[in-house]
């Protein structure tokens, strides 16, 4: 940020090494939780520390919920579970506390929730912590107002005062009946607008936008996008009402699975950081390597069992390049199409068919352009028949298998519930790499 500065930074560090605990506080409570964890980035272990100590237990807790996966596993290994409880877990929504506890082993787990003062807090996370992380149940936080639907306005401000006492932010005040089932949502204006309303069903707003708790967090962020929401309810099954997730909760989340459908894409085997050990970052970026290694050797292979042609028609080795980089280039470009689409819900697996036939309508117009411009240019340039026509027929032929394929990979894996982003990287350039030298291989040999 622009605001650390070298010589805020250094003003900083001698503030530390002078010991001036007072002006040290001064200058963090100007700071935003995030800031502080930005600079903690700067600052080595030792000062990290030593203002970290200095913070109340909210704006510590707000800070560990802000750092980095890795240092904030670096920082709990140096405390005892009975201090993170108290002084973290205490501060912390359960939807922060629960994303903090998942992060320990099963031991960790039970010993912390033993140290929590707050019966009902420590239930809260139990329960939590029993759904997927990837749902909608495993990322809401029990955490918001509720009111009854036969409640008066008077005792409706009166509820809604005490349960307000103990948030940071109040999104939506949700309306239930007796059975705690979902009925509406309570907009604030009609406080002003109907001070005098019998009874509250009379002025919410029914049949809300809600999401169970079942839902995967992939669709929890399309209802978030098509409503406009800043939170959202979820439900059980018989639709009563357990939470509630907010949108800063469902951006991260969404963030993180971006970086991870990046890294898949790009041929990464796991989640790394720029900052992530020599082994880490080896341990991610080996394995496509060696799999792109041996798709190399298989073209090999294939390119050796034609050498005679090689040597009959030299011509033919220089159009390699150009198969193996068109198919690759036209199944990533056909791929990532269809991976938005599920991403983003444009595209459903019912519609699979429509999509298919719409690409190969795409991948014929492109295949013909391609291979027209191919031949016209090794028909003027090369003079040979047999090649030109080969090459070109290759291409049309390699860019309508790329855009099928392409296309087909990722529906399937999305229909067998693996995650299609896999299909975006080095999975199809390799196999279009190989099928493509076959086709082109095979076609020339034919003609010739």
């Amino acid at each position: 940020m622009e605001k650390f500065t070298p010589e805020y930074i250094q003003n900083f560090q001698q503030i530390i090494l002078n010991d001036d605990k007072e002006k040290a506080k001064e200058l963090l409570k100007e700071l935003h939780p995030a800031d502080i964890a930005e600079l903690y980035q700067v600052l080595n272990l030792d000062e990290a520390e030593y203002i970290y100590l200095l913070l109340d237990g909210e704006k510590a807790a707000d800070v560990l919920m802000e750092l980095d996966d890795d240092d904030r596993k670096k920082m709990l290994k140096q405390l005892p579970n009975e201090v993170i409880a108290k002084q973290f877990i205490d501060y912390m929504d359960t939807d922060d506390a629960v994303d903090l506890i998942r992060e320990m082993d099963e031991e960790a787990q039970e010993e912390i929730l033993s140290h929590i003062d707050d019966v009902d807090q420590a239930g809260d996370i139990v329960d939590l912590l029993k759904y997927d992380e990837d749902t909608a149940g495993g990322l809401m936080g029990t955490e918001m107002v509720v009111v009854n639907e036969n409640w008066s306005m008077p005792e409706c401000l009166k509820q809604m005062r005490q349960q307000a006492e103990h948030m940071d932010e109040i999104y939506y005040v949700y309306v239930v009946d007796d059975d705690f089932r979902l009925q509406g949502v309570f907009p604030l204006k009609k406080m002003i607008t109907h001070p005098s309303v019998s009874k509250i069903k009379h002025v919410m707003r029914k049949d809300p936008v809600s999401v169970k708790t079942d839902t995967p967090i992939d669709e929890v962020a399309l209802t978030f996008e098509k409503y406009d929401l800043v939170a959202v309810p979820v439900i059980d099954s018989i639709g009563r009402l357990v939470g509630r997730i907010t949108v800063d909760d469902i951006m991260d989340e969404v963030r993180e699975q971006s970086e991870r459908d990046y890294q898949l894409a790009s041929g990464l085997s796991q989640d790394v950081e720029s900052d992530d050990t020599i082994f880490m970052q080896t341990k991610a970026r080996l394995p496509w390597l060696l799999i792109g290694m041996f798709g190399g050797i298989t073209n090999s292979v294939i390119l050796g069992n034609f050498e005679a042609g090689f040597i009959t028609n030299p011509a033919m080795a220089l159009f390699i390049p150009l198969i193996g980089g068109t198919g690759g280039n036209v199944g990533i470009q056909s791929s990532a199409i269809v991976v938005q689409g599920l991403a983003n819900g444009t595209l459903e697996m019912k519609n699979a068919g429509k999509q298919l036939l719409k690409e190969l309508g795409v991948a014929l117009i492109n295949a013909c352009m391609i291979s027209l411009l191919v031949f016209v240019y090794n028909w003027f340039l090369l003079g040979n028949v047999s090649t030109t026509i080969s090459v070109s027929l290759s291409l049309f032929t390699v860019v309508i298998f790329a855009s099928i394929f392409g296309t087909l990979v990722p529906m399937t894996l999305e229909r067998f519930k693996i995650d299609p982003a896999i299909a975006t990287g080095p999975f199809i350039t390799i196999t279009n790499d190989i099928i493509g030298m076959l086709i082109y291989m095979s076609i020339s040999f034919a003609l010739m």
